[in-house]
């Protein structure tokens, strides 16, 4: 075991506390970091040249991912040159990734087994047996759900005038997330905008799989999306599949913004107006003759 080893898992095995509670976790981040920068003064600025962490991600808190650049420096491009290992509270050893093909190239993928929830996690990257790049995290932090699926929509009312519709959409969530069994509690998001605009329009977090548009306009065609994140945290997953809205179509007339002015009608009352006046003022004239 070399001195790296030896420091981490007396932190980790020592701090037995500092996992009992909401505030152990950044404690334990915080002193895990803090060993690796004392170890590996050049951790704090890694080469560009080096392989280095983009992402870890864990799209339903069952299991998760972390992935890595290919680094610029050709001679770490030799297959076995790049590895991770990981370590947390109950494995007080680093272990190396478990599965290095089902999420992809530069990636390593920790199945049920392998994952941990409220577990704090430290991961490392070495290239030829030298470390490149180092993180921390707790798997209830790296959650970004896959996108909600099965989008559509349903009429609900047509306005009087022809002009607006309600709708209702409707969506389901990732298919690989448990949310019947309460594991997980996601919170939607929907952003919707006419078909030719370029900004999107968003509405305020759902914690329902549906949610009422009103006052959409007849004549014109929109588009909608959903994403969706674990509730009480802030990075969501990706959109959904667009979903565009085209309502049957209506005659010219049903679609403008204004009523057509009845001016007929005013023609009419205005003749009729005018022939009553007339026919006083004669009334008056024969009146004022036989008086």
């Amino acid at each position: 075991m070399d001195l790296w080893q030896l420091l981490l898992t007396l932190a980790v095995a020592g701090s037995s506390d500092a996992f009992s509670g909401s505030e152990a976790t950044p404690a334990f981040f915080v002193r895990a970091s803090q060993s690796l920068q004392i170890l590996y003064p050049v951790l704090e600025t890694n080469s560009s040249g080096n392989p280095k962490f983009t992402k870890c991600r864990s799209p339903e808190l069952e299991t998760f991912s972390c992935h890595w650049t290919d680094g610029a420096n050709h001679s770490l491009q030799s297959p076995g040159s790049v590895q991770m290992f990981y370590i947390r509270r109950d494995i007080q050893e680093w272990k190396e990734c478990p599965d290095y093909v089902s999420a992809g190239e530069n990636s390593c993928y920790f199945n049920s087994s392998y994952t941990s929830v409220w577990t704090p996690y430290c991961i490392k990257l070495t290239s030829n047996g030298g470390i490149v790049d180092h993180k921390c995290f707790s798997v209830e932090d790296i959650v970004q759900p896959d996108p909600p699926v099965g989008l559509n929509w349903t009429l609900l009312n047509i306005s009087l005038t022809e002009i607006h519709a309600d709708i209702l959409v409707k969506w389901e969530p990732p298919p690989n997330t448990d949310v019947k069994m309460g594991w997980i509690i996601l919170e939607y998001e929907l952003h919707y905008k006419e078909l030719n605009e370029t900004q999107w329009k968003m509405m305020d977090p759902l914690l329902v799989t549906s949610v009422p548009m009103y006052s959409l306009r007849l004549d014109k065609e929109y588009e909608v999306r959903v994403r969706t994140r674990q509730r009480n945290t802030e990075k969501y997953g990706k959109f959904s599949e667009v979903l565009l809205i085209t309502f049957p179509q209506m005659t010219p007339s049903a679609c403008e913004e204004d009523f057509q002015f009845p001016w007929f009608l005013i023609i009419i009352f205005g003749i009729l107006g005018l022939a009553v006046t007339l026919f006083l003022l004669i009334f008056s004239k024969q009146q004022r003759k036989e008086n």
